[in-house]
């Protein structure tokens, strides 16, 4: 057993579980995490897509009671069935884009220079949608948002796939923008992120299944438990930070961020790896 291997599987499941849900882009921080660490290649990046289970996982148990409410009332309930509906429809565009353009995307984009890049304008996104009041939004629970919310949300979860944009970040923030409140957007995030990113690793598993074996199983173990044990922590932390706070802090950390990896690779002072 590498116990090598095993503890930079745990550190890169700490990354996803703390950076999942947040909006400042896990695959970024996985992908310059790996950098560091010389966790990269094909399988690895399997391995970062898959891990996102274990994070689904713990938003399941935080947000368990108003999942199995949906499911009981689904039957007979029309409101049940418009948010189901919602959830679905706010899913499928991320679906088409993701199979139509996913390989070129992985292919051209997936490095440093952009995750740094998308971290910096990211931020200034936020800090636009900071500024607009709360009083704005038109929508103060997932319950009240229309197909055409529904719609316009998913779109805006495409430009997740840009790597440092991420796709919490763009839920939230976009919905925001589109007249959701922080709590409704944040909320609706959470429930969009199920399909999508249970989908994502279910997908890439099987398109990968070649170049895994069960040598593979213990690695895969250790990053889903950590992945869940330190994103069940973040969003039971996240929930109660926004009754209260903005995501500017968020907005600065990831311009400083941003702009410490651009120096460091443009001064060769680190190495990063594609």
């Amino acid at each position: 057993m590498d116990i090598a291997l095993l503890v930079k599987a745990a550190i890169m499941g700490i990354v996803e579980g703390l950076t999942e849900f947040l909006p400042i882009s896990s695959t970024g921080h996985l992908i310059l995490a790996g950098s560091l660490l010389e966790f990269t290649g094909a399988k690895a990046k399997v391995f970062e897509i898959a891990i996102q289970t274990g994070a689904i996982l713990a938003v399941i148990i935080v947000y368990w009671q108003k999942i199995r409410e949906t499911l009981v009332a689904l039957p007979s309930s029309r409101q049940a069935q418009r948010f189901s509906l919602n959830v679905l429809i706010a899913f499928l565009p991320a679906v088409v884009l993701g199979l139509s353009m996913g390989k070129m995307i992985k292919e051209h984009l997936f490095t440093p220079q952009v995750v740094a890049t998308t971290f910096i304008l990211g931020a200034f996104v936020i800090f636009w949608a900071e500024r607009r009041p709360q009083s704005a939004a038109r929508i103060h629970s997932v319950d009240d948002m229309s197909s055409w919310d529904a719609i316009k949300v998913g779109l805006v979860q495409c430009l997740a796939m840009i790597p440092g944009t991420s796709r919490s970040g763009a839920t939230i923030i976009g919905g925001m923008l589109l007249g959701l409140s922080r709590k409704a957007a944040t909320d609706f995030s959470f429930f969009l992120a199920m399909p999508t990113l249970v989908g994502a690793g279910a997908y890439s598993v099987y398109k990968e299944r070649a170049l895994l074996s069960m040598a593979d199983l213990p690695m895969f173990t250790v990053g889903l438990v950590f992945s869940f044990a330190s994103a069940w922590l973040c969003v039971r932390w996240l929930l109660r930070y926004i009754s209260s706070h903005s995501f500017v802090p968020f907005a600065w950390y990831r311009l400083v961020f941003g702009f410490i990896v651009l120096a460091t690779w443009y001064t060769g002072a680190v190495v990063w790896q594609d």
